[in-house]
Order: C-alpha cells, then structure tokens, then sequence
C-alpha cells in the first residue's frame, strides 16, 4: 500500500514537472519574440505577459507538488531544487525566486546566498522596500512590481519589473521579472 502510494506520488511529481517544463518551453519560444522587438510599450508587455505565464506555471505546479510534504524542510528543499536550473529569454535573465510571507527568502536561482535570509529591511538604490512590496502583491493574489535588482554578471543594480503570485496552500510566494533597459 505504501509503495503503491510512493509510486503514485512520483508519477504525479513527474506528470506536473513535465506540464511545468513544456510551459516554460512554450513561453522561451515567445520570449525570442519579445527580444526581437524593439524597446517600447508592446515590448515591455510581451515581457510582462510571460513573466505572469511562467510564474503561475510555476505556483501551481509547485502547490501541486507541495501539498503532500509534510515538513517545511521538505517544501523548502524541493522548491530550491524545482527552481535552481530553470532559466529563461535568450540571454538567460530569466529566474525564479521564492519567499514566505515573512520576507524570508525561501530560494533564489541566481543569489544562493540569499536563502534563509530576512530580506523585509532590504532597500533598493531608490529606498524602495522591495521584498516587502513583492510580499504585498502576493497576498492580493499576484501582481508586478518595479524596483531595481542586481543583475546577475552586472556591477550595479538595473531597473527591473518583477512579476509574483502566492503558491496556493502555502505561506511562500514565487516570482520573477524582466530587467529593463
């Protein structure tokens, strides 16, 4: 019984990081569009339609999953291998990050040294607190954000719009965003 449980559980796992996969893949594909485009208005919305598509891919893929593990290092160890090795647009700028409610960072594609940390005082160039901004459209169900982030190879921070949505059944919520030019 358990082992035919087990089993069921993996077949599941694998069915929605499949879905999650090919919906990524889809959305990569519309990327090089929206990278071929010049930098205006209809560019910027193209990004911000993927970025909404891949981040509620994702939230629910992930709540799927997260729903039968039983402990917080079991949710917080699967989302950071779940989100590791996905990238995404042509120059890979593309990347998830999670966290709970709380501000904590619970994983981050690019920034490992972030997991675990309190990011609720963190400040962007501008003052803006941005984890604390990303958590409050989170809770309204999913929203974007701008604010300014280190780019990742970058010497200073770049201005960004940052798309997140909650992970239906969890207190964590996961996004990610397009730099701008």
């Amino acid at each position: 019984m358990i082992k035919k449980c087990f089993q069921d559980f993996r077949i599941l796992r694998a069915a929605v990081l499949l879905a999650a996969v090919s919906l990524l893949t889809l959305t990569a594909i519309n990327a090089h569009t929206c990278f071929a485009q010049a930098n205006d208005d209809k560019s910027v919305a193209c990004h911000k339609d993927i970025a909404h598509t891949v981040v509620h891919s994702a939230a629910l893929g992930l709540a799927e999953i997260l729903k039968d593990l039983k402990t917080e290092k079991e949710r917080i160890a699967l989302i950071r291998s779940f989100i590791s090795p996905i990238r995404f647009y042509p120059d890979n700028s593309g990347y998830f990050y999670a966290y709970n409610f709380d501000c904590v960072n619970i994983a981050h594609a690019t920034q490992k040294d972030l997991q675990g940390k309190n990011l609720y005082n963190h400040k962007d160039v501008k003052g803006k607190y941005v984890i604390r901004e990303l958590s409050t459209a989170a809770k309204k169900g999913g929203g974007f954000v701008e604010y300014n982030w280190l780019k990742p190879g970058a010497k200073r921070e770049q201005k960004k719009i940052g798309y997140v949505e909650p992970i239906p059944g969890t207190n964590y919520f996961i996004g990610t965003g397009v730099y701008l030019p």
